[in-house]
């Protein structure tokens, strides 16, 4: 079992506070890290601070070298990596890698975008009065940015708020998960290899009551948040004065109707409902089948369900295997017991074995179940008939929030009938709410948040528009 220390001001250093870091699979601890105390957060917002003066010196070149290198680090070290957040997130190791990959293209996005990110030219001679004149618009760095992760995406997760921060001419400091601080605290590593800023990344774990010394400091402009949507509105309605984005959670629908490629829209689908347990905030929790093809259809996605091979994540053959803890894992199985006793049918698992929970599939739901009407975030999926397309849609809309659907269907009319009337961030034809790419607009609606991630799509929101106009003729 090691100590690992957190970053502050490019350096590595131990506290006093240490928190213990547990496999999930296991239950043992595997490390001990540090946690900072109001005196140390508030020394890493002074150094942070510092640095994003630093940053706004930097020509885009060197900003875009120094994040090719962390994402070569990070490429390199893949396997470090990998076998890091299986280890500490008990994500299977396949899982993991993929993860891995996905971060080394988010931070190779973020060195492309920093040589274009700029403004646009605007005509101010559109009236009389700006005769002679011109205008453009040039991006502003914030400043310091505050960046609060969840446990489940432990390194591109983390990487979506450092990679376009960095990129954007920011500092920023990262409070990961305390069960997964491990994997953050590696590309820290990558980081001080970079040649940035020494302090322009801090990696500094806190207890939840030191969190309000970043919060509350006005050196702190802009707070991103990923996590529940209870904490992530709470956290902007108590910041009201700073820039705020929000990813939060979901339930997110998928429609199959009659003309879609049955077998590929089950394999898509039961890989979105079950992939890392479900722990994924655009995991396919409501799946909606056209009655004409809703036995077989069901039938294939139950066989799926059945056949996933659960264990150590660590295994290389494992597809399921356990969730963040046992906590977690009895409120799913609470949720599903309630819908049963509430008139669901279990059309497969609901067994739960301390923190594994078997890949499960209900019907019989209604829409005041929580199975149905909350983020359950675990290997669960509802699925339900309909008839009638739109009223599918509509269905699918009957929800508090809206990140992301998937839609599965050869009809074209039908495909942009979705496309327009489905109330969330982002819609997927012809695969599962889970497809994303890291250099897309990635967000929700509704309960499910408030600004957008994909690289470019953070830099706008982490960076302020300024005009400039000249009138070359005095």
């Amino acid at each position: 079992m090691d100590t690992r220390p957190l970053l502050i001001g490019g350096k590595w250093r131990t506290t006093a506070n240490l928190q213990d870091v547990r496999a999930p699979y296991t239950g043992e601890v595997i490390a001990r890290v540090s946690n900072a105390s109001p005196d140390e957060a508030e020394e890493s917002i002074a150094a942070a601070a510092a640095a994003s003066l630093e940053m706004r010196g930097l020509a885009r070149y060197e900003i875009a070298e120094a994040l090719r290198r962390i994402s070569d680090y990070i490429k390199e070290r893949r396997e470090d990596f990998a076998r890091t957040i299986a280890t500490e997130a008990g994500k299977p190791l396949a899982a993991a890698r993929g993860e891995v990959d996905r971060g080394v293209s988010t931070f190779m996005f973020a060195g492309e975008e920093a040589r274009r990110f700029t403004g646009e030219t605007v005509p101010v001679d559109t009236q009389a009065i700006g005769r002679g004149r011109f205008g453009w618009t040039e991006r502003v760095p914030r400043g310091v940015i505050y960046g609060i992760t969840p446990f489940n995406f432990p390194l591109n997760l983390v990487a979506h708020k450092v990679a376009p921060a960095l990129a954007s001419r920011n500092s920023i400091i990262v409070k990961p998960s305390p069960r997964t601080p491990l994997t953050a605290l590696l590309l820290g590593e990558a980081f001080l290899e970079s040649g940035l800023p020494a302090s322009a990344l801090q990696i500094v774990p806190v207890e939840i009551p030191v969190i309000d010394t970043f919060i509350k400091d006005e050196r702190v402009p802009m707070i991103s948040f990923t996590g529940s949507a209870e904490v992530g509105w709470r956290l902007r309605a108590t910041s009201a004065r700073k820039q705020v984005t929000l990813e939060l959670g979901g339930n997110a629908p998928v429609i199959v109707d009659e003309t879609a490629d049955l077998s590929y829209s089950v394999e898509r689908t039961a890989m979105a409902a079950f992939n890392y347990a479900g722990q994924v905030c655009i995991s396919a929790q409501r799946i909606f089948v056209h009655e004409r093809i809703s036995e077989e259809w069901t039938g294939k996605f139950i066989k799926r369900a059945k056949a996933l091979r659960t264990g150590d994540p660590l295994d290389e053959r494992t597809e399921l295997s356990v969730m963040i803890d046992e906590e977690a894992a009895r409120r799913a199985e609470s949720w599903i017991n309630e819908a049963v006793a509430g008139g669901a049918r279990l059309l497969c698992g609901g067994v739960r074995r301390g923190a594994l929970l078997e890949a499960t599939v209900l019907t019989d739901v209604h829409s005041e179940m929580r199975v149905c009407t909350e983020e359950i975030f675990a290997p669960v999926a509802t699925v339900s008939t309909f008839s009638d397309f739109e009223a599918a849609v509509t269905e699918a809309n009957n929800t508090r929030y809206g990140l992301q659907a998937g839609v599965f269907t050869r009809d074209m009319g039908r495909a942009y009938l979705a496309a327009q009337n489905l109330e969330t961030g982002g819609v997927m034809i012809n695969d599962a709410p889970a497809f994303r790419v890291d250099n897309m607009p990635y967000g929700g609606v509704k309960l499910s948040g408030t600004g957008r991630e994909g690289v470019r799509s953070a830099m706008l929101d982490m960076t302020e528009e300024r005009i400039i106009v000249i009138d070359p003729t005095h």
